[in-house]
């Protein structure tokens, strides 16, 4: 049994090649005795859970596969598809994991984040997270209808895009002692995360942070077997 780790696949209709290396992946790296956690971003973005065509079909068929057969598939919100909800995993046979997400593998404490609350010199950013993520703000949005809600996601990306391209790249990067902190804080052995799409193995004083890159020309994955972990890259 091996346990699986990915983030920031972006997944979009406009990028096919992302869905067939991502159903590539499935097919042949995840057995059925394998578990597979998805730390956010897995979608470029997602409106609700009520949003149907055949692009998140044919995801949502690949998922469901894949976990009917014995694996373990666990979804953790992202800054992009932070909508994503029970109806989802429920049609998957899959679990969402509240952000952070503690577990043991080999007697390691790991400690599972998307990495986005770790940017708190993103002070821009961290306000927006606490709107968007806030239970009364998504209930709202989720009562318009598809068509709206496309338009403020559109809307919302484009603000986006032109304030990050302001932005010192350094701040949109992890503080260091925030990092730190949820380290000691909860005794670990591994912090793995991703958002930053900087994939590295860092050591924070003897503690590995594992940070997994986005899917591009290139797929990262992190694999544990037998207590090892690995930060892998392959091209796509």
């Amino acid at each position: 049994m091996s346990v699986f780790f990915i983030s920031d696949l972006h997944l979009q209709e406009s990028r096919p090649e992302l869905t067939e290396a991502f159903m590539n992946f499935l097919e042949k790296k995840i057995n059925s005795e394998d578990e597979l956690y998805i730390l956010g971003d897995f979608f470029e973005q997602w409106i609700g859970d009520d949003h149907e065509n055949q692009f998140i079909n044919l995801i949502k068929k690949n998922l469901r596969e894949k976990t009917t057969s014995g694996s373990k598939i666990y979804f953790m919100h992202g800054n992009r598809d932070f909508l994503i909800g029970k109806k989802f995993c429920n049609d998957v046979h899959s679990i969402l994991l509240d952000d952070p997400h503690e577990l043991e593998i080999s007697k390691k404490r790991i400690l599972l984040m998307h990495g986005d609350s770790l940017c708190t010199d993103d002070k821009d950013y961290q306000e927006f997270r606490s709107l968007v993520r806030d239970k009364n703000w998504q209930e709202e949005f989720l009562s318009k209808d598809l068509s709206e809600r496309k338009e403020v996601a559109k809307s919302l990306r484009e603000v986006s895009k032109l304030e990050n391209k302001s932005k010192d790249e350094a701040i949109m990067d992890v503080n260091n002692l925030e990092v730190l902190k949820t380290i000691e804080e909860n005794s670990l052995d591994i912090l793995i995360h991703g958002h930053t799409h900087r994939p590295f193995v860092h050591d924070e004083n003897g503690v590995p942070r594992m940070v997994l890159g986005d899917w591009g020309s290139h797929l990262w994955y992190i694999k544990s077997t037998d207590g090892e972990f690995e930060l892998v890259k392959e091209r796509i």
